[in-house]
C-alpha cells in the first residue's frame, strides 16, 4: 500500500506528518519511506537514516554523429519538446529541454543518434530508525526538471509486497507532485486553516480527483485562521483525519530536527488511529 503525503504549499508541516506516520507504521512492520521532495529533501533530519547506497540518476539525451547524420530533420519533427533542431548542415541538441523520451533515436533512418546519460542528481538509500527502509532523491543545483528523478526513485526503491510505502511529496501542485501522487493508493493532504492554505489545498484536491484517489486532510496549526478549510472539506466530502494545534513546543522541536512524536508523544494514538483509518479506506 502506497500513501502519499502532500500539500499545496510549502511549510504546512507535510514532512512532519509524513515522518510521524512512518514512525507509527514501522512499529508493526518494515516500511518504505521515499522522500520525493528532491529539490529540498529534509525527512532525513527526523528519521536519521544511514545512507549507504548511492546511485546517479538522470535522463538519456541524444548525441548526434555528424559524420552519419544526413540532416533529414525527422528527429526534430518528432520532438514535441523542441529539444533538437536541424539548421542547414547542423543538428543542435538542447539538453535543458530534453525529456529523454528517445523518440529521436527511434525515428533516425541513419542510426546517427545514440543516447548518453545526463546526470541530474543522485538517489540515496539506507536504514532509518526502527524498521524504515529510507530512500531519497537529491537534484543537482540548477537542474530544470525534478520529475525524472522522482520517477526513478519510485522504480529504484519499490515497496515490498507486504509493506507500507510512504511518500513525502514536494510542495505545490506542479508536475513533480503529480508524479509523486501517481500510482499511490491514498493521498493525505496537509494544510493550515488560512486563506493561502485553503487556496493551495484546492489545487491538490483537483489532482487527487483526476486520479480518483481516496483522500484525507490533516489540519496543522489548528486554531489559527478560520474554519474555511473545514467548511470546504465538508462540502467536497473529504474527511479531516487529524488536527495538530499551533503550539510553540512543537514548532521549537521541529526547528531543531526533533520528530513530532518525540516532542509530543501524546499524538502517538492519533497517528495510529489515522493509519488504521487509511488502511480501512484502502482495503489493504
Amino acid at each position: 500500500m502506497e500513501i502519499v503525503v502532500a500539500s499545496g504549499k510549502g511549510g504546512t508541516g507535510k514532512t512532519t506528518v509524513a515522518t510521524s506516520l512512518a514512525m507509527v507504521a514501522s512499529e508493526q512492520n518494515t516500511i518504505r519511506f521515499l522522500d520525493c521532495d528532491v529539490e529540498a529533501p529534509n525527512a532525513r533530519l527526523f528519521l536519521d537514516p544511514e545512507l549507504d547506497t548511492v546511485k546517479e540518476v538522470g535522463i538519456l539525451i541524444p548525441n548526434v554523429d555528424d559524420d552519419t547524420c544526413t540532416y533529414c530533420g525527422k528527429c526534430a519533427e518528432v520532438c514535441q519538446f523542441h529539444a533538437i533542431a536541424v539548421i542547414g548542415k547542423k543538428t543542435l541538441v538542447f539538453p535543458e529541454l530534453c525529456h529523454g523520451c528517445g523518440s529521436c533515436t527511434l525515428v533516425c533512418p541513419e542510426n546517427a543518434i545514440t543516447e548518453e546519460l545526463d546526470v541530474m542528481g543522485v538517489l540515496e538509500s539506507g536504514n532509518a530508525i526502527k524498521n524504515i527502509d529510507f530512500a531519497q532523491g537529491v537534484m543537482n543545483i540548477g537542474e530544470p526538471m525534478a520529475v525524472p528523478i522522482i520517477r526513478e526513485l519510485k522504480r529504484w526503491a519499490p515497496a515490498k509486497a507486504s509493506a507500507i510505502e510512504i511518500r513525502d511529496s514536494p510542495p505545490g501542485a506542479s508536475c513533480p507532485v503529480v508524479e509523486t501522487i501517481r500510482g499511490a493508493d491514498f493521498a493525505l493532504l496537509v494544510t493550515e486553516p488560512t486563506p493561502f492554505g485553503l487556496h493551495d489545498l484546492k489545487q491538490v484536491v483537483e489532482i487527487t480527483k483526476e486520479f480518483e484517489m481516496p483522500t484525507g486532510v490533516v489540519i496543522n496549526r489548528d486554531g489559527i485562521g478560520n474554519n474555511a478549510v473545514e467548511a470546504y472539506c465538508e462540502e467536497v466530502g473529504i474527511p479531516i483525519m487529524m488536527r495538530i494545534p499551533m503550539e510553540r513546543r512543537i514548532a521549537e522541536a521541529i526547528a531543531s530536527g526533533k520528530p513530532l512524536l518525540k516532542a509530543a508523544p501524546e499524538y502517538q494514538k492519533d497517528f495510529e488511529n489515522m493509519l488504521g483509518n487509511i488502511i480501512t479506506e484502502v482495503g489493504a
